[in-house]
């Protein structure tokens, strides 16, 4: 009986790496593309998540400049690997109770196959590097939803004042204009990145469907309250 057990188990671990070996990932690549939103290949460039260069191997939340771990993570010991990866793919809720991760998790478990073989390639140190020069995705995924650079920002966003009155933002641009913005509609950012705005240069960015609504965007905290007058 203790042999059949020790078979079966072997077995069944035999049988899940088979299936983390036969993951394509041309597949996965395609799949990568929602993971983007939250994530980037470059080194160093944490979005809403942690930057995916040179995870493979590591321990989870070991990033150490990247603080928007959840204690749940922290507190966990395995490695970024395909069984560690596979379960948090399936339900990162049920893997990891408590963590911030908002992804519902991929039932199919073909597809994380795929995924995950991605993954591997993509997560090793340079992975961004390689996975383009294999054409898996292009340099655009790879970077991820990162801000585009402010720095050099035309004059129409580059922000000159920034007055309160009435409920009431005024933003005055290097272009002569100034533009009302409800309250609720204009919010005040920080980009402390190095594709942050210049110091003492903050920059309107627009968004909104129907234009009414914009971010502006500072430096540094200290900006904020440095900038902004209140006048009518």
């Amino acid at each position: 009986m203790k042999a059949y057990l020790v078979f079966c188990t072997a077995l069944v671990f035999f049988a899940s790496h088979a299936a983390y070996a036969d993951g394509d990932p041309k597949r996965g690549a395609r799949i990568y593309g929602a993971c983007a939103a939250c994530h980037s290949l470059e080194p160093n460039l944490h979005l809403t998540g942690p930057s995916l260069d040179g995870l493979w191997g590591k321990k989870a939340a070991s990033v150490t400049d990247f603080v928007r771990y959840s204690s749940a993570l922290k507190e966990q010991g395995f490695q970024w690997d395909e069984t560690s990866l596979n379960a948090w793919l399936t339900d990162p809720k049920a893997f990891v109770p408590g963590t911030y991760m908002t992804f519902r998790g991929i039932k199919d478990g073909k597809v994380r196959s795929d995924l995950i073989a991605f993954l591997k390639i993509a997560m090793i140190p340079g992975g961004a590097k390689t996975v383009v020069a294999q054409g898996l995705i292009d340099a655009e995924t790879a970077r991820g939803q990162a801000p585009e650079p402010l720095a050099a920002a035309p004059p129409e966003q580059q922000v000159t004042g920034l007055r309160f009155c009435h409920e009431t933002f005024f933003v005055a641009t290097a272009d002569g204009k100034q533009r009302p913005f409800w309250e609720m509609n204009l919010r005040l950012k920080i980009d402390s990145s190095a594709n942050g705005p210049k110091v003492g240069k903050p920059v309107l960015v627009h968004g909104g469907m129907q234009g009414d609504r914009a971010s502006v965007v500072f430096s540094n905290l200290d900006e904020i309250g440095s900038l902004v007058e209140k006048k009518c």
